[in-house]
C-alpha cells in the first residue's frame, strides 16, 4: 500500500531551484536510503516532505489525501511524519524524559502521567532508560541522537525521516545510532534515510535513491544502485566513497 505520493516537487530559494520536479512513491514498510553529494537536495527533500520547508510547486499526498495546502494540515502531517535531524534539536533546559514528553503534552494534549509512561517506554526502546533524568549537556552525541529518535517515535509516526542522523557524531558513536535505526527497520517501519553510511544503506534499505542536482538520477535495489550502477554520475559518486563494505 502506498503511503506517500510526491508529484512534481519543486523547491526554489529566490532564483535558485534546489529541487527540480521530484516524483516519488513510498510504500508502507519501505526503507529508502537517499544518497548524493553535498548540495544535491537531499535534506531539502526531507524538509519539504514534512513541510519544515514549504514546496514551491508540486503535490504531496499522504494516504490518498493531498496535504500542505492549509496551515491547519501541517500539525497533523508532522504528527504522522516524524523527523530526526543531524543536530539533534533537543531542548537544553529539559531532561531526556522531558524532551520526549514535550510533543505528547503540547501537541497530543496527553496528561503528564500518560506522556511520562510513553516517554519512558521509548527511552527504554533506544537503550536510555537510565538517562531519563539527564540533561542534553551531559549526554554524548550518540545518546542525544537516540533521545531524538525516542522523541520522534513517541508521536507514533507512520513515516520516519532521518536527515544524516550520524553526520554530527564521532566515529565511535555512529554504531549505537545505526543499531537503533536497524532495529526500527526490523520492526517494519517506513523510513526515508538521508545518509553517507553506504554500507549501512546496502544492508538495511529496500531501495536506494541517488540524487544529483535536485533530481532523482538513479534508483533501484541496493544491489542495482550500489553494486551495479547504470549511470556514470552514480559510479563517480560511489568511486569517491569506497570506504564502505558489503
Amino acid at each position: 500500500m502506498t503511503i506517500l505520493h510526491v508529484r512534481g516537487l519543486i523547491k526554489r530559494y529566490g532564483t535558485v531551484e534546489v529541487l527540480h520536479g521530484i516524483d516519488l512513491d513510498v510504500e508502507r514498510g519501505e526503507r529508502i536510503a537517499i544518497l548524493g553529494a553535498s548540495g544535491s537536495g537531499k535534506s531539502t527533500l526531507l524538509r519539504c516532505l514534512n513541510f519544515m520547508e514549504m514546496p514551491t510547486a508540486g503535490e504531496i499526498v499522504l494516504d490518498d489525501k493531498a496535504v500542505g495546502r492549509r496551515e491547519r494540515d501541517l500539525i497533523a502531517v508532522r504528527q504522522r511524519v516524524g523527523m530526526v535531524f543531524q543536530q539533534f534539536n533537543l531542548f537544553p533546559h529539559m531532561t531526556a524524559l522531558g524532551n520526549v514528553m514535550e510533543g505528547l503534552r503540547t501537541v497530543r494534549r496527553w496528561s503528564a502521567a500518560e506522556a511520562r509512561a510513553r516517554a519512558e517506554k521509548e527511552l527504554a526502546r533506544v537503550g536510555l532508560a537510565d538517562k531519563a533524568q539527564t540533561y542534553p549537556a551531559h549526554l554524548s552525541g550518540g545518546q542525544k541522537q537516540r533521545v531524538a529518535i525516542a522523541r520522534a517515535l513517541a508521536m507514533d509516526p507512520e513515516l520516519l525521516l532521518f536527515d544524516e542522523p550520524t553526520s554530527a557524531l564521532d566515529p565511535e558513536l555512529v554504531g549505537e545510532v545505526l543499531n537503533v535505526i536497524r532495529s526500527l527497520a526490523d520492526e517494519g517501519r517506513t523510513m526515508l534515510l538521508v545518509t553517507h553510511e553506504l554500507g549501512f544503506a546496502y544492508h538495511v534499505a529496500t531501495r536506494v535513491i541517488f540524487l544529483a542536482d535536485g533530481r532523482i538520477h538513479e534508483q533501484g535495489t541496493p544491489d542495482e544502485v550500489l553494486k551495479h550502477p547504470r549511470m556514470e554520475r552514480t559510479r563517480a559518486f560511489l568511486a569517491s566513497h569506497r570506504q564502505f563494505s558489503f
